[in-house]
């Protein structure tokens, strides 16, 4: 799929004959100004990760953005072995997963770490960001986010609530109760997970948290940006200073990304954009943390297609299709020897995908719309996954943004 992507993205840029090289807008729309569309996973919303930058210059002028983000978050409660003998592995990683037989019990004969994990809630985010230029070749980024954990019960959460989500798959598509929601019961939180090292964390309806502070640093190098192709270029360094007591630390990370601007005849304008980043997680520790997942890198990789209408007054509606790849939490050559046990008799399916999910790229599409004036600008998304992990299912955001000044 991402080969694919990596090619539709080359062969719109090679078709530019069938564009007129109109910059009437250029100057006026800053490239693809999205939102944070970060995942709010169980795991992620407790450390940083990286928002990738699709702007062609900094902004004019310092602005403010606030964002109010729904995810719902449901996975069975499921525990894991992984032996930790070479010649279990190797035994193990014959037999398909569900197949495995291991003998847990005994840690002196068939010594292996253990872990659990069961989600069930939506997750709420509050963001605030803000963006400084800094020269014209320099912008700083500064972000806040905070999360509340909830039951997910309407009205506060219309689509991403239990009983939306179990109405679409009874009456539009997935089927009945596919994952077991409705057998364990609706509008609930039971949010536990116990590392291998035994450290516990734990949240209960109502319990809220900020999640940490970020800071983003972005460089748009004139060498590298072609004005007459409307070619861009810009890389970033990030910081982020995770504040729960879960996980009080700091990560570090790059990113990268070229964004292509073609404007159309009737002066709308078609954006196409890819960006790349790493972020070394828990780089610091300032305390003792929870394990969350043992890969001590994210990568990531955002594509995009944006449509702009500009309206008679020089405003204008975007429509974007983003797709995000980020990779495994844990360690994907564990997913060859782990053992797994839960509920799978009382549930049809995705018993597993507490843990399976960890070991596996996530990958999520997002719709996303923006009214843009030069006063302020309004914006929605909707996230799903379509491979359905249910880390998260369903996320959606509404925001604002305005510049400071005027």
């Amino acid at each position: 799929m991402i080969k694919k992507g990596v090619l539709i993205f080359i062969c719109l840029l090679l078709a530019k004959n069938l564009f007129a090289q109109n910059e009437s807008h250029t100057s006026l729309k800053n490239g693809i100004d999205n939102p944070s569309t970060v995942t709010l996973h169980p795991f992620g919303i407790f450390s940083s990760r990286i928002n990738q930058n699709f702007k062609i210059r900094p902004a004019k002028k310092m602005d403010f953005n606030f964002s109010i983000t729904s995810a719902n978050t449901f996975l069975p409660f499921v525990e894991a072995y992984y032996p930790e003998d070479p010649e279990v592995r190797e035994a193990l990683s014959h037999v398909t997963w569900y197949y495995r037989n291991f003998n847990f019990i005994d840690q002196e004969t068939t010594p292996a770490a253990y872990t659990n994990i069961v989600i069930d809630a939506v997750i709420k985010e509050f963001r605030f960001d803000f963006n400084l230029r800094l020269a014209e070749e320099h912008e700083l980024k500064a972000s806040v986010s905070s999360y509340l954990i909830t039951k997910g019960k309407t009205p506060t959460s219309l689509l991403t609530s239990d009983n939306f989500l179990e109405w679409f798959h009874s009456n539009i598509a997935g089927g009945e109760d596919p994952f077991g929601r409705k057998y364990y019961g609706l509008n609930k939180v039971d949010y536990k997970y116990t590392d291998r090292n035994g450290e516990v964390l734990e949240l209960n309806s109502g319990d809220f948290f900020v999640g940490g502070i970020e800071l983003n640093y972005f460089y748009y190098p004139k060498f590298l940006i072609n004005q007459k192709r409307n070619f861009f270029v810009n890389f970033g360094s990030h910081v982020g200073i995770n504040t729960s007591k879960y996980n009080p630390s700091m990560d570090f990370g790059f990113s990268g990304n070229a964004i292509k601007t073609l404007t159309l005849k009737n002066d709308n304008q078609f954006n196409f954009a890819l960006g790349l980043s790493v972020l070394r997680k828990n780089l610091v520790d300032f305390d003792t943390v929870v394990e969350l997942g043992n890969n001590k890198f994210l990568g990531s990789l955002e594509a995009e297609v944006e449509y702009t209408l500009y309206t008679k007054k020089k405003n204008y509606h975007s429509f974007g299709i983003l797709y995000q790849l980020q990779t495994s939490y844990n360690k994907k050559e564990e997913a060859d020897y782990y053992k797994l046990l839960g509920q799978w008799s009382e549930i049809n399916a995705g018993w597993h995908n507490g843990v399976t999910t960890l070991h596996q790229n996530l990958s999520n599409w997002t719709f996303i719309y923006g009214y843009t004036t030069p006063k302020f600008k309004i914006y929605g998304y909707i996230k799903e996954d379509l491979d359905v992990n249910n880390a998260p299912d369903l996320q959606t955001s509404i925001g604002i943004q305005f510049p400071i000044g005027y």
